[in-house]
């Protein structure tokens, strides 16, 4: 069992860049693989990057590469998103995830966080 809240989020212009972040708290954090995904209104919510329990391997949704960057700080129980030369069709509600591995399977994600809203001018 664990929670997860994210933060970071807010309202930029097309191609700047922001930092999301998402604490974890009440299980073992080296334990979990963790998903970053996104929600825009009337869409499915929809994969973005994934990184392995010790931050070994990721995972990119292709319209991501190039561009986000997850990272984990282990001891400090957090997973990141570093996310660059944003656009417009970016704008969504992020959300951090945890699970057993590295997947980009929705269902296969067993905790969830509240969400940060990101969103990008044009």
């Amino acid at each position: 069992q664990v929670q997860l809240v994210e933060s970071g989020g807010g309202l930029v212009q097309a191609g700047d860049s922001l930092r999301l972040s998402c604490a974890a708290s009440g299980g073992t954090f080296n334990s979990y693989g963790m998903g970053w995904f996104r929600q825009a209104p009337g869409k499915e919510r929809e994969f973005v990057a994934a990184i392995s329990r010790g931050g070994g391997n990721t995972y990119y949704a292709d319209f991501v590469k190039g561009r986000f960057t997850i990272s984990r700080d282990n001891p400090k129980n957090t997973v990141s998103l570093q996310m660059n030369s944003l656009k417009p069709e970016d704008t969504a509600v992020y959300y951090c995830a945890a699970t057993r591995g590295l997947t980009a399977v929705v269902d296969l994600y067993n905790y969830w966080g509240q969400g940060t809203q990101v969103t990008v001018s044009s």
